[in-house]
């Protein structure tokens, strides 16, 4: 599933079929256009919302038949994350990646329960966690049973409202855990702790930070788009327009040409 550079992307949060699957199908196309690996990816439940009356989603019953329709219009695999333990073999029915949230990455127990469906697993790197620690991560999914594992970059908190990306950390997490390394540049925009208690962004530095990740060797690329970001349920405010992410490939795809398609493969070795 990650042997190929890959493009994991879709809404943060599912909404109603029709937007679901016009983002899908919108995908789809670019895809076969480019040749290019795309995964569906949305979320049933968004459990780690800063305030207790921010929208969730539609929950894991309705989420998962939300997904199973979004596979089939569009022919999309489709990843989604999951929260809790007893939610992963539901999740596996219909997901072909399942993804550990970020701020979940050392649930010793979450990430069992996603190895032991034996679907490949995305793990998001925690904010706080350095490159090498995730080799722990990795280790707990390969040993549960899981066939393929990938983290994701997100940056790196700095003080209270910023993230920084360090690009090599691409290298470091491939060389200390032997896994591709996918980069997140809509998450990586975010900025904590606003005044509301909500999240913002900047997602107006998502094209620089997508080409500097893919010149310094990242196997993959995680963006959450929308046709409207401003009426989007859950982080609207960093992630990209949809309409903008067919001109982004392009260049994604052009610096990979110039660099002979080279991605942090060539660092991985399984520790």
């Amino acid at each position: 599933m990650f042997d190929d550079f890959t493009l994991i992307s879709g809404p943060c949060l599912l909404e109603d079929h029709g937007l679901n699957l016009e983002i899908a199908r919108e995908l789809a196309h670019m895809s076969r256009e480019r040749s290019l690996p795309i995964v569906f990816k949305a979320s049933f439940d968004k459990a780690n919302r800063s305030r207790f009356d921010a929208e969730r989603g539609p929950g894991l019953a309705a989420g998962l038949e939300a997904l199973a329709r979004v596979k089939e219009g569009s022919e999309l695999p489709i990843l989604t994350d999951i929260h809790e333990p007893d939610q992963a073999s539901e999740a596996a029915k219909v997901a072909d990646i399942l993804q550990i949230p970020a701020f979940l990455c050392r649930q010793t127990d979450l990430i069992i329960a996603a190895g032991e469906t034996g679907k490949p697993v995305n793990i998001k790197k925690g904010q706080w966690v350095a490159p090498e620690d995730m080799a722990g991560a990795v280790g707990k999914a390969r040993r549960a049973g899981a066939p393929e594992v990938a983290v994701t970059e997100r940056g790196t908190f700095l003080g209270y409202g910023d993230l920084v990306v360090d690009m090599r950390a691409f290298q470091r997490v491939a060389q200390a855990c032997g896994v591709p390394v996918i980069f997140d540049g809509t998450h990586s925009v975010q900025r904590p702790g606003r005044a509301d208690g909500s999240s913002g962004g900047d997602p107006e530095f998502v094209p620089a930070l997508v080409r500097a990740a893919v010149a310094a060797g990242c196997d993959g690329l995680f963006l959450e788009v929308h046709p409207d970001p401003a009426s989007a349920p859950s982080d609207g405010s960093n992630m990209l327009p949809l309409a903008q992410l067919g001109a982004l490939l392009d260049d994604v795809l052009a610096i990979r040409g110039a660099l002979g398609a080279g991605g942090t493969s060539s660092a991985r070795s399984e520790p």
